[in-house]
């Protein structure tokens, strides 16, 4: 179309022939005026222009002065030429449009042809399909089938195989030796016995009535076999010096399956088992303890009878000996020594009694006590978890140790009653409790029980031999106990190593009721040693004997422990005041004019308007005497603290205060005699403060 429209273009007067005049058909077109133009009005059209005065080709014509007509004219006549020229285009391209044409009805034809073809497949692949369904229907089929038949082969595999009665099997269960091999063969024979008992399905099988009596002449000969085997190795554990712990644990527990098979296929027979194990066990474990017991009492160390108590007299009969005779074992009644290692050797071996009889040693109770207990833990502790592996159940091991706990209760309840150890029961107190978080951090409970009746069989006992001691002090004979002799008492001695040994004792366990006790315990003897104090005719000699007895309690309390708690407050307490009293006395004794003479005038204003104002006169006789006999006094004082106390330091430090005071009561009179009219031609007989200090160092450097 493009060429045609050039050959137009290079040719216009060339008109072809076959060329449709569009312009000649049509003609000039005439716009005619409208006649009714007139009447058409104007108004607004200003506003219009205005608007319209930004458009580019409203303005363009404005600006030309074209009137409207025309243009409109000029628009049409263009737009008539680019029509005729376009259908000339049209006119000239109708060859290639039948062309076209042509091309278009061939490939319709071509795909008509190629749809026919298509159809002709598609028949054939829906024919293919349905085989295609028809083979996978069938394969499935096949493969349920062949499934179908694979559960069935393997069922009844199972089956035959659970059912039938190897002749290997039948040789070891009715001839074999009892070893692994036994034990494997025995759990083979209980599946089956299980099988048959328990499905259904064989239960219908004609199979079963042929193999049925041999399964069970097979189970009542493992059986009987079993039991007779058990028997057997239960009797090893009767034989002397056997160690059961190694025989149940290398022997019976490689066959402990026995005993399960006995429990599921035949339950009399576990029942007899298991009556002979515990019978076995019962009289073996209990001849065991008895024999021990018996060894262990060969050892005992006999520390206290019913009168040895803190208040009772010892005074001997004989009159050459001492004034008081030392108990029987007399440092291990109160005091407690070494008794403590008992409680840090809580955890050590039981003792072996034929080595320490061999040895010729004896034990405090509290020894053995720890060792048989010792043993028990060990033995019960092996024994519970052995039946509850063996035998699969806990409570078996409460009837076998029936006869054990029987015959420790038997010892323990003839010792209990006659034990007036108050420290020994102390310790065995603290010894259980230490067994108890032993076995609770084994985490095996069997004692439990026990080890609680123990403690509440103890308890009670200490309360009443503690209540003795006490009673003994409150009820005590003054006049029997008492002795004329200032030093510390006995009865004292008992006391602060029998307090010291219960405060040592109960150090990491702070029971507040065994503390309320020896509250009670302090308070009796507090009234005993003040009546002791009493029975001497000088206050003096009831001062020094209060602070020796003090002073000596206070000592054994503080090797106890660094803190002695109250009781240490109290005693430190009283030697502190009964020291204050004795310095007066001791004073007294030596310088009475001088103290009584500070003490009653000294504060006095001589100036003052008393009625008898202090003079020279009175105030010489006693500087002159001072100054006298003042070393001599003090050597007297010293040489009187030495022999009066029994502990030298505390005697230094009595003495040392006393020097003290008295420089401090001189110093007063000092003071005094300055303040008198004329007490300056006394000064040529007061002792310096200087010398006085002096004697005090010489005598303070001996401690």
């Amino acid at each position: 179309m493009a060429e045609v429209a050039a050959n137009n273009a290079n040719h216009p007067c060339e008109t072809p022939k076959n060329v449709f005049d569009f312009g000649a058909f049509v003609g000039d077109l005439i716009v005619e005026e409208d006649a009714s133009s007139d009447d058409i009005s104007l108004e607004g059209l200003q506003e219009e222009l205005e608007e319209c005065k930004n458009d580019d080709v409203v303005a363009n014509i404005l600006s030309k002065g074209i009137k409207l007509r025309e243009y409109t004219k000029g628009v049409e006549h263009n737009l008539r030429k680019v029509e005729l020229d376009s259908i000339q285009d049209y006119i000239k391209e109708s060859d290639n449009l039948v062309s076209l044409h042509d091309q278009i009805r061939d490939c319709d034809s071509i795909l008509s042809q190629m749809e026919t073809l298509l159809s002709g497949f598609q028949v054939e692949i829906g024919s293919i399909s349905s085989d295609i369904k028809i083979l996978q229907e069938k394969s499935m089929d096949m493969g349920l089938k062949l499934k179908n038949r694979k559960v069935a082969e393997s069922k009844l595999a199972k089956f035959v195989e659970d059912i039938i009665v190897p002749p290997r099997m039948v040789d070891i269960i009715v001839d074999g030796e009892v070893n692994d091999e036994y034990m494997r063969t025995l759990d083979i024979l209980s599946k089956k016995l299980k099988f048959v008992d328990t499905d259904p399905m064989v239960k219908d099988s004609k199979a079963l009535k042929d193999v049925q009596p041999e399964l069970e002449k097979l189970r009542q000969k493992a059986v009987s076999k079993m039991f007779d085997f058990i028997v057997q190795k239960l009797q090893a554990l009767r034989k002397p010096k056997t160690n059961i712990q190694i025989l149940q644990q290398n022997v019976l527990l490689k066959y402990k399956y026995i005993i399960s098979f006995l429990k599921e296929h035949s339950k009399e027979v576990h029942l007899e088992v298991r009556a002979a194990y515990i019978d076995t066990m019962n009289k073996v474990l209990s001849a065991h303890f008895r024999a021990y017991i018996q060894a262990l009492e060969k050892l005992q160390l006999d520390i206290a009878t019913s009168n040895d108590l803190i208040g009772v007299e010892t005074r001997s009969t004989s009159l050459f000996s001492r004034g008081r005779e030392p108990l029987k074992n007399r440092s291990a009644v109160f005091a407690l020594g070494e008794r403590l290692n008992v409680l840090k050797e809580i955890d050590q071996p039981a003792l072996i009694p034929h080595i320490a009889e061999a040895s010729s040693l004896k034990y405090p109770y509290e020894v053995l006590f720890r060792s048989l207990h010792k043993l028990l833990m060990d033995t019960a502790t092996s024994e519970y978890l052995f039946c509850d592996e063996f035998f699969g159940e806990e409570s078996i091991f409460y009837e076998i140790f029936a006869g054990p706990f029987a015959v420790i209760d038997e010892h323990f309840n003839s010792i209990l009653p006659n034990c007036y150890d108050a420290i020994g029961l102390m310790l065995m107190i603290r010894i259980v409790h230490q067994h108890q978080l032993i076995m609770s951090r084994r985490r095996i409970p069997c004692l439990d029980s026990y080890l609680d009746k123990v403690n509440i069989s103890l308890w009670p006992r200490f309360k009443m031999v503690f209540d003795m001691h006490l009673s003994s002090l409150r009820n005590a004979n003054v006049k029997l106990l008492w002795e004329d002799d200032s030093h510390p008492h006995y009865v004292m001695r008992r006391y602060a190593e029998f307090t010291a040994s219960l405060i040592h004792i109960n150090v990491e366990y702070g029971d507040g009721q065994l503390e309320l006790n020896m509250e009670r315990l302090r308070m009796a003897v507090d009234e005993l040693l003040m009546k002791l104090a009493k029975m001497f005719s000088k206050p003096k000699l009831q001062i020094v004997f209060l602070i020796n007895n003090c002073d000596m309690t206070i000592a054994v309390l503080k090797e106890a422990g660094p803190e002695g708690g109250k009781i240490q407050q109290h005693f430190e307490e009283m030697l502190k005041s009964n020291t204050g009293l004795f310095v007066e006395e001791l004073l007294m004794e030596h310088f009475s004019d001088l103290i009584k003479f500070v003490k009653t005038r000294a504060s006095e204003d001589p100036n003052g308007s008393n009625e008898r104002p202090i003079s020279v006169s009175e105030v010489e006789p006693i500087v002159k005497d001072f100054g006298s006999r003042w070393k001599g006094a003090i050597e007297l004082m010293h040489k009187d603290v030495i022999t009066s106390f029994s502990n030298f330091l505390c005697g230094m430090e009595i003495l040392r205060a006393a020097l003290t005071q008295l420089l401090l009561y001189y110093t007063r009179l000092s003071d005094c005699i300055k303040r008198i009219n004329g007490g300056a031609a006394l000064n040529k007989d007061l002792v310096s403060i200087s010398s006085i200090m002096y004697e005090i160092r010489k005598y303070s450097r001996t401690f």
